[in-house]
């Protein structure tokens, strides 16, 4: 009897460290990600002091930009669960650690120059889409100087993969931080011409975002240079040389990560589209229910990219407990998280509405019905967005990102979109059908993602040797 109790006290005491580990690497996480989203938001702002058309080009050439970087984003994004399995497998592994980050910097600047190539042309694309050659050509000016922003963002995403698999995730949070507001400086002193400046407009927010990033990734270069925490891993030495097969490692794991981002992202896109060919009330009430989903969903996704990590140290060291402890602990507060959520958006979906339309206005009232039906379907669908993100992440520990892939791009376009168009145009919920079809796609791929999980050791997840083991 003894014994028992003294295992489950043991049980017990595993599990709370697990959850304060997991927390204390989420938190500054989640800050993170919405100090990014802040940089965008205070863009669009000033954007929308320049006037309504240049908000409308500025936002076109955004869209564009968002859907290279996210899949840019994804596949250096592999350096996370690559430095966490290799610091699991040996705590002070140096050597590796500074091979996947070179290695994650190599992979930028291969993704990044075909991208450069392609934006280059962002007229034409902006014209083979249908768009207006006017609004084409504004949105193209302000790419011209937005893209050169692409390499020096990837670059501090590396560096804060590495700060976060090491646990220590805070130096990458203040930077994101105290970057909004040199973001907001510049952008403001380029696209207005102040203090001496010329006015630019929209091709002066891109310089200004420019700056921005490579001040996101020069003060993470200095943070890891100099601080003792950091500087032994020597990031910068010999980044010159070839590392072929880390390298491979890097693109097998990562480019799973970058599709499946982006069929995240172009489901939400499409989304938008669609609702905009069922008229403008719907569109308007689209974009306040996608930014509210947005913000909420910044917190399950800071546990995601904590669960990779605390997953992948887990699996390195092969401890088999641990790596459930990990994925369960994150899962169950993205669930806690998302039930909180769902409930203010299913309660207080009017209230929320007013923050954004004035309620008391009838020319609003449409887009305020509307509105609040998409949120209720938002707050229902808060658990499958909780459950997909954390559930991915959960796998990418374990370096499982293919299967994930597919069961994205089934989930989210198969399912999803083909759901959304029947509902949204075939019967009468029109904006609300689509809506369903997302809520239905976000489940088709969270379920699958979790069962996977679940079934992690019965189809040899955990047994596997970790993917850098070879290398």
């Amino acid at each position: 009897m003894v014994d028992i109790a003294g295992k489950s006290t043991a049980m017990r005491g595993a599990w709370a460290a697990e959850a304060r580990a997991t927390l204390a690497l989420a938190w500054p996480l989640v800050i993170t990600n919405l100090s990014q989203g802040a940089l965008g938001f205070t863009d669009t702002i000033m954007m929308g002091w320049i006037g309504p058309r240049a908000l409308g080009a500025g936002v076109l050439a955004v869209n564009l930009y968002f859907a290279f970087l996210i899949f840019a984003i994804g596949v250096v994004t592999a350096t996370s669960p690559m430095i966490a399995i290799e610091l699991g497998r040996r705590k002070h592994s140096v050597r590796d650690v500074r091979r996947t980050v070179r290695q994650g910097w190599w992979a930028a600047i291969t993704i990044t120059i075909p991208i450069w190539i392609v934006l280059w042309n962002a007229e034409a694309l902006f014209l083979l889409l249908g768009q207006d050659p006017e609004l084409a050509a504004e949105a193209a000016r302000y790419m011209a100087t937005l893209k050169w922003s692409i390499l020096p963002f990837l670059g501090y995403i590396v560096l804060r993969n590495f700060v976060s698999a090491l646990e220590r995730p805070r130096a990458a949070m203040w930077i994101g931080i105290t970057a909004v507001a040199v973001n907001a400086a510049f952008v403001y002193v380029f696209m207005f011409g102040r203090f001496g400046m010329p006015e630019l407009g929209l091709a002066g927010a891109g310089i200004g975002t420019v700056i921005a990033n490579l001040y996101m990734f020069l003060g993470m270069a200095a943070i890891v240079s100099f601080d003792r925490r950091f500087r032994r891993y020597a990031l910068f030495g010999r980044f010159w040389r070839a590392d072929w097969a880390r390298y491979r490692d890097l693109w097998k794991l990562g480019l799973p990560i970058g599709v499946t981002l982006a069929f995240e992202v172009t489901i939400f896109n499409a989304s938008a589209f669609l609702m905009g060919l069922i008229g403008p009330a719907p569109l308007a009430a689209h974009a306040i229910a996608i930014q509210v989903a947005s913000i909420a969903f910044m917190v399950p996704l800071g546990l995601a990219m904590a669960s990779t990590v605390r997953v992948g140290r887990a699996y390195g060291a092969g401890n088999i407990a641990g790596i459930g402890r990990a994925g369960w602990t994150a899962f169950a507060m993205a669930m806690t998280f998302a039930a909180c959520t769902s409930a203010v958006m299913l309660l207080a979906g009017r209230p929320i509405v007013g923050l954004f339309l004035a309620l008391d206005d009838p020319a609003n009232q449409a887009v305020i019905g509307i509105a609040v039906t998409l949120l209720i379907l938002a707050g229902l669908f808060q658990f499958a967005d909780a459950g997909q993100a954390v559930a991915a992440g959960m796998l990418r520990g374990l370096g499982d990102t293919r299967i994930p892939m597919i069961y994205a791009g089934i989930g989210y376009w198969g399912v999803g979109i083909g759901l959304g168009v029947i509902l949204g145009f075939l019967t009468p919920l029109a904006g609300a059908g689509i809506w369903i079809g997302l809520t239905v796609g976000l489940s088709a791929v969270a379920i699958p993602l979790t069962w996977r999980w679940a079934r992690r050791d019965r189809i040899g997840l955990t047994t596997k040797p970790p993917p850098d083991a070879r290398g």
